[in-house]
């Protein structure tokens, strides 16, 4: 995306709304999203204890903003994606130790107690002023911390961050494509990239191709978490991509759906994703402290693919990138885009082996038999037949001569 911020505009927010205008010039600040509840198992009610309002994640900071600070809510149950992913029968199975997921962000805060000891950092990556990374780390691979049901998807991997973005959060091509990059060389087995950009196609595929030449999977959003006004067309019509480095061959694009089961209406479009995961009213850690935020967004949902594929890489280590791949797809459960399904992606019994096509053997067949004989009796059966029919035509013509007095013509 181009850096749209100038002057002292206001960051965009990534709360429950995930197409928020955005102006340049002077300073006009865009109202912060309103608070939304995070949502324990199932449904909660306005008294449920487990109702927590939380602040929205950032998307990205206007020049003139502050980083973005420690939360100072906590969500006390399990998330609504928790339960749809199932993920408390999948991490009996598998919780990702021992797998590597780069994540090619806004930076990943160290100092996050549910991550605390599991981050490793290249360049300025370390620190994380937007929060957009951080959060993406928690969905991925934060532990559960006292007093809250949150968790990552997969919480014992480890995170390898590295900065795709600046400050304040605009990403750019150079800093995507080293990112991908550096975290394939550096061994990282499942890349999560945050941000979509609509160029860049030549070196994001190339970094994409870097990626799987050395087995690492890489994860991306098919659709930005939000459009600048800047970026719609004259009557408010969304981009429609194809956004990079999702649409690379061999990345896997990722779209989100809601608790409803499905996208918000005003969400931006999808450019051919490949599953979808949820991402709607997601919550997760903050830059700072153990309090968490609310955020909406394919770039969320791939963080669920991330660690899910952090998940299968842990427990099956003979798989390679692709067939990483190719499990997620063929185990998601069926709809217009497959749904992630971490459970079956672990469990699921899939004979690798490809039975080789057995050529038939030949027919042994007997040696042609002489002709000769068979001929011969063809002739003898011929004759034999004429002469039965010989015979019978002179029984019934001779005596009928006989009777009206035929002679033999004499010779003179």
């Amino acid at each position: 995306m181009r850096n749209v911020m100038k002057g002292r505009s206001a960051g965009l927010v990534l709360a429950i709304a995930v197409v928020l205008p955005v102006t340049g010039g002077p300073a006009l600040a865009l109202p912060a999203a309103p608070a939304a509840p995070a949502a324990p198992s199932g449904s909660p009610g306005a008294d449920d204890p487990g109702a927590t309002l939380l602040p929205p994640l950032p998307v990205r900071l206007g020049e003139d903003n502050p980083c973005t600070g420690a939360s100072k809510q906590t969500a006390t149950g399990a998330a609504w994606s928790q339960t749809a992913l199932g993920l408390s029968r999948a991490q009996r199975i598998s919780r990702g130790g021992g797998v590597t997921v780069a994540v090619v962000d806004t930076g990943v805060a160290t100092g996050v107690p549910g991550l605390s000891g599991r981050v490793e950092s290249v360049d300025a990556a370390a620190e994380d002023c937007v929060g957009h990374g951080t959060f993406a780390a928690g969905l991925i691979a934060a532990a559960p911390q006292k007093g809250s049901g949150i968790t990552g998807v997969a919480p014992q991997a480890e995170i390898l961050a590295l900065p795709g973005t600046d400050d304040r959060g605009v990403p750019s091509v150079e800093r995507v494509a080293a990112g991908i990059r550096t975290a394939a060389d550096r061994g990282a087995q499942v890349i999560y990239v945050g941000q979509v950009l609509r160029t860049g196609k030549a070196e994001l595929t190339a970094a994409v191709a870097h990626a799987t030449r050395r087995d690492a999977l890489v994860v991306a959003p098919a659709a930005p978490d939000a459009v600048p006004r800047e970026e719609q067309g004259p009557d408010g019509e969304m981009p429609e991509g194809p956004y990079w480095p999702a649409a690379a061959p061999g990345a896997l694009a990722v779209v989100d759906f809601g608790p409803s089961g499905v996208r918000q209406e005003n969400a931006p479009p999808a450019h051919e994703p490949d599953l979808s995961a949820p991402g709607g009213e997601m919550v997760s850690v903050g830059p700072a402290g153990s309090g968490h935020y609310i955020g909406s967004g394919a770039s969320l949902a791939a963080a669920g693919v991330a660690g899910t594929a952090a998940l299968v890489r842990a427990y099956h280590p003979d798989l390679t990138a692709a067939e990483v791949t190719r499990r997620l797809l063929d185990t998601a459960y069926p709809s217009d885009t497959p749904r992630l399904d971490p459970y079956a992606a672990l469990s699921l019994i899939q004979d690798r082996t490809t039975t080789p096509a057995r050529t038939p053997a030949p027919a042994h067949m007997p040696a042609p038999a002489d002709p000769t004989p068979h001929r011969r009796s063809l002739t003898i059966a011929a004759v034999g037949l004429a002469t039965v029919l010989l015979l019978a035509a002179l029984a019934a013509v001779v005596p009928r001569g006989r009777t009206r007095n035929w002679r033999p013509p004499t010779t003179p």
